[in-house]
């Protein structure tokens, strides 16, 4: 799951149009992802291609074939020999979309996130063993209506808050995984996105530490900076009243189309079931949200 080296013989959301790729003699490999870009996306995509042996130099400095060997990143290989692949072009969309398609600007933020994961050291994190104190935490389980996983943060509910953010890398580490968790679920195919619900019942203002907000400071850059185009939508549901005006401080430090992706929900499985339904099937919904899917977790 992180930016594995192998071996160089290794074989805006509502868009105004459609487009394949072109009239070029040389046509695109297709999926079903592939065939919503633009044609001004795919104009960006065939500018950016050319450029990921100069992505892979900067980001990998001191390997010598780092220009011409393959990487493997969230189980897609991206090939810098010029090698077309329908789910690397949709990985590659990705940074071009959180740039909204500037070509040198996506650049960047791939090289970024190629020496984050390098630094972090993804596979690392993925073997950890966690404490028990994280088993209510985070859940994957069930898809929306468009076949996107859904994850659910839960940071009440009987959750021992002050021992999780105790170590504040220890849970930055253990949400990491739980993201990479939840993109090999992603086939980049026909999804490469996932929505998540965040459940605050129980937790009041006397919850946030210093802690959890050093983390939750730390987690929205990362996502933001190293996941570009990975959230399809995220309800917060179970807010109480007093900490709804928590949420709207990010207003100023998040980009719009990222913000138009987020809302605040009601209490309880009525209410919240209203605004899940028309996204998430009644049977992949657990009943607190107004399922009817009974202990999924």
């Amino acid at each position: 799951m992180s930016s594995v080296i192998v071996p160089a013989d290794t074989d805006p959301e509502t868009k105004p149009e459609q487009a394949t790729a072109g009239d070029d003699a040389d046509k695109e490999p297709q999926n079903a992802l592939t065939q919503k870009f633009t044609e001004k996306e795919w104009a960006a995509l065939k500018e950016f291609r050319p450029l990921l042996p100069d992505v892979l130099e900067k980001a990998y400095e001191g390997k010598e074939d780092a220009r011409t060997t393959p990487i493997v990143l969230w189980g897609v290989t991206l090939d810098p020999s010029g090698k077309k692949d329908a789910r690397a072009s949709v990985v590659l969309m990705k940074w071009l979309r959180a740039r909204n398609l500037n070509v040198s600007e996506a650049m960047a933020l791939m090289v970024d996130t190629l020496r984050w994961r390098e630094e972090f050291n993804i596979e690392s994190v993925m073997a950890e063993t966690y404490p028990d104190v994280f088993d209510g935490f985070g859940h994957l389980y069930g898809r929306d209506k468009e076949g996107r996983p859904i994850m659910y943060n839960i940071y009440g509910r009987n959750n021992d808050l002050t021992t999780a953010f105790s170590d504040v890398q220890r849970f930055i580490r253990w949400r990491i995984a739980l993201m990479e968790k939840g993109i090999t679920l992603v086939d980049f195919e026909t999804v490469d996105q996932i929505v998540q619900v965040h459940d605050y019942e129980g937790v009041g203002l006397g919850s946030r530490t210093t802690n959890s907000k050093a983390a939750a400071s730390a987690l929205s850059t990362i996502f933001q900076n190293h996941y570009p185009e990975f959230l399809a939508k995220k309800f917060f549901v179970n807010v109480p009243s007093i900490m709804t005006w928590i949420f709207w401080l990010f207003k100023p430090v998040l980009p719009p189309a990222t913000l138009a992706k987020m809302k605040v929900v009601g209490h309880g499985p009525s209410a919240i079931g209203k605004e899940l339904l028309p996204l998430i099937d009644v049977k992949e919904l657990p009943t607190h949200y107004g399922g009817v899917v009974e202990d999924a977790w």
